[in-house]
Parts: structure tokens; sequence; C-alpha cells
């Protein structure tokens, strides 16, 4: 599952990171907004921005189920437009790569185990906040997601390379982000940690937890999240006009 993956991620994910290097603060400074909650298992967490977005925190689909017929855990973070703008989201959009592994999705997904999704932080990510670049992102990302299981190339037609491109120059005029886990309620994975998890495992003793016995009444090998409580950063453009008890203030941008 992961190789194919990154085999088709790969060219993209190294124009992201020139694409990266080149991002500095804006001179004009951002609005900082934190803000905090918590989560049971199967549960939605919301929150109005202002200007039409809000922040959602939405249980991974356990309809879908890992190898061995056990369900994902835990919970994706979501930037849409308050009516509802369909996929993919803000959110999603600006916070790359795409069908890999990625900072906002808070579970066990692509191999990762319960405790290593709690190693993983914080978590940053990064959002569109502009409705007009929004719509321009979405279009650009079917265009690109057009290919998908047709070649492992990332911009094979130049309709494809086009659309790549516009959607690395909308990302970096988006808005960043920070996700902490402050606390968790856990069942453990038992399975080895995956390579490429080995620190998030080693570090996941330093975030809070509890352990608790597996709802089925035997261990699996990815775990489960069952309640997290967290803390919310989001570094908003200057002169954002948030939403009565939203408290933005002055700040440096987040880079």
């Amino acid at each position: 599952m992961w190789s194919p993956l990154l085999c088709g991620m790969l060219s993209f994910m190294s124009i992201v990171a020139a694409a990266g290097q080149g991002r500095t603060a804006e001179a004009s400074g951002c609005s900082k907004v934190v803000m905090d909650g918590e989560l049971t298992a199967g549960k939605e967490w919301n929150a109005a921005l202002g200007q039409g977005w809000v922040f959602r925190i939405v249980p991974i689909d356990a309809g879908k189920t890992q190898p061995g017929n056990y369900p994902y855990s835990g919970w994706d973070l979501v930037v849409d437009r308050t009516e509802g703008a369909g996929f993919p989201d803000a959110l999603l959009l600006a916070t790359l790569p795409y069908n890999s592994i990625n900072e906002r999705e808070v579970g066990t997904t692509f191999g990762l185990r319960a405790q290593d999704a709690i190693g993983w932080n914080p978590r940053s990510f990064r959002f569109l906040t502009d409705p007009v670049a929004f719509k321009e992102a979405q279009r650009s990302y079917r265009i690109v997601e057009a290919q998908r299981g047709k070649s492992h190339d990332v911009g094979d037609t130049p309709a494809q390379r086009r659309a790549t491109e516009r959607l690395l120059e909308l990302e970096k005029r988006s808005a960043q982000g920070e996700f902490r886990i402050l606390d968790a309620r856990l069942t453990p994975g038992v399975a080895d940690p995956a390579a490429y998890a080995q620190n998030w495992a080693l570090a996941a003793q330093r975030t809070a937890h509890t352990i608790e016995p597996s709802a089925r009444g035997k261990a699996t090998p990815r775990g489960s999240l069952n309640w997290i409580r967290f803390s919310l950063v989001l570094w908003l453009p200057r002169k954002w006009a948030a939403p009565t008890g939203l408290h933005a203030m002055p700040s440096t941008c987040s880079q």
C-alpha cells in the first residue's frame, strides 16, 4: 500500500519541498487564534472561523476497514465553507502530499498504530482562506486526480502539469495551523511499528495518555483512538473578521 503511493507522489513531493523553502512569513503579520476541545471516537468537533469558514474535526470513515477487517479509528482535520463545499476541503488542498500519509489525518491510517498517531505530535497543516482560490484549487485537484490508477507520474498530461503548478502556487498563499494532542485514551496496537513510524512510536510516551482495553475483547494490530483532548492554533490573515467569541490576536505568521 505504501510503495505505490510513494511512487505516485515522489516527484510531487520534491516540488512541494522546493516551494516550501521559498515561503516567507507575510510582512503584514497574522491574526492568531487559539482553541481547544475534546473528542470521543465517532464524534465531530467544529468551530466557526468567520468569513464563511468552519474548522471541523471529523471521524475517519470506520466503514473502510484495514487489512484483517479492522476498522480505522481517529479523525480528519477539515476546513470547509460554512454551507459545505464538497470534497476536497480547503485544508486537504493545501496540506501535501495527497493520497499518502499526511498530518491532517490523526488516526490509524497508512499503517499507523494508535500509539504512533499520538506520538506524531504536534501536527502542522495549511489551509486556504480565499473562497475564489479554494474553488480554483478544487478544480485543479480534480484534474490532477484524474490520472490516479493510470500512471505513477504526477503531471502526466500538459493539463495535469499546469494544474499541479497552480495548486503549488495557491498553497504558497495559504494560512497555517497546528494541532496538538494534550491527552488521549487509546487501545494500543500490537503490530510492530512501521519503519517510517519508529520515531513516533518512541515519542508516544511524551503525550499524556491512558491505556484502555479493546472494545472487541482482544488486541488488534493498529489499536484504536478512543478519546483526545487537543489544542488548535491557527494563523489567519491579518484583520481577519473573527466571529464573536473567537479571540484573534495580532501575531507574526508561523512558517
